[in-house]
């Protein structure tokens, strides 16, 4: 069954609320470009992955009004199946071209909104998607908190910096340092569960962030495993945006 975060959020896109549609390419972007080039394997270079990229946001746009995500297919489908015909509409294109003749490009096929269909979906690329998940649930917890507090969490928990530096940094004790901490962990928690609600669409997805360390309903022996998986994620994000940044310049 979907949530009404999920269903609110494929309405948005019906909509076209742009905002829904700038979210969803903020966060997937990178995730759909790295699997563009892996698929292109060389034939296809660093501009021509941006502007596949660009045209399979547009065929969300055209496909959202036909996608039913009660049919038991995965998120991480959904645009891995968008992703992977814009790609081969362009191969086909180019090999067209060489031959000297035009090519209409296929529709969508849809066999895809069924459970179980994987349209070469590997471990990497959903594992990508999830922390893709979890690092926009960073970003919002980032734009909640007084700069302060998620200085706080970033020094002591992405950085690695002992409760006494990151007092000493800030001007606080190491009590208050504790406490906001857990203050924002516990803000992150909630929207670590809001946003895999929001972009999942089978219970499968909704269970993984316990599969990955981040239980959301914790004891406080819970916390210090959940601040290293958030760490985890939080730097391999900022590695794919780097390698992502670095291929558009």
């Amino acid at each position: 069954m979907l949530s009404q975060l999920t269903t609110g959020f494929v309405a948005r896109l019906r909509a076209n609320d742009q905002a829904a549609w700038f979210e969803l390419w903020e966060t997937f972007g990178p995730v759909v470009r790295a699997q563009l080039t892996k698929w292109g394997g060389g034939r296809i270079g660093v501009e021509t992955v941006r502007d596949l990229s660009q045209e399979t946001l547009a065929a969300l746009s055209d496909s959202i009004d036909r996608f039913d995500p009660t049919r038991g297919a995965r998120f991480s489908t959904w645009l891995l199946a968008i992703a992977k015909h814009v790609l081969g509409d362009e191969i086909d294109r180019r090999m067209a071209q060489k031959r000297g003749s035009g090519k209409k490009a296929l529709p969508l096929e849809e066999a895809w909104m069924r459970g179980g269909a994987t349209v070469g979906v590997d471990e990497e690329y959903e594992a990508s998607v999830f922390r893709a998940k979890v690092e926009a649930a960073i970003r919002a917890v980032q734009r909640e908190c007084d700069f302060m507090e998620f200085s706080i969490y970033e020094m002591r928990v992405f950085d690695c910096k002992s409760g006494k530096e990151v007092a000493e940094a800030v001007g606080v004790s190491e009590p208050t340092v504790s406490r906001r901490l857990a203050k924002v962990r516990e803000l992150l928690r909630s929207r670590i569960g809001e946003t895999i609600a929001m972009y999942s669409f089978t219970e499968e997805e909704r269970a993984e962030p316990e599969r990955n360390g981040l239980v959301l309903n914790p004891t406080k022996a819970d916390d210090a495993l959940f601040d290293e998986a958030v760490a985890d994620i939080y730097h391999r994000q900022q590695m794919l945006r780097q390698e992502d940044e670095r291929l558009a310049e």
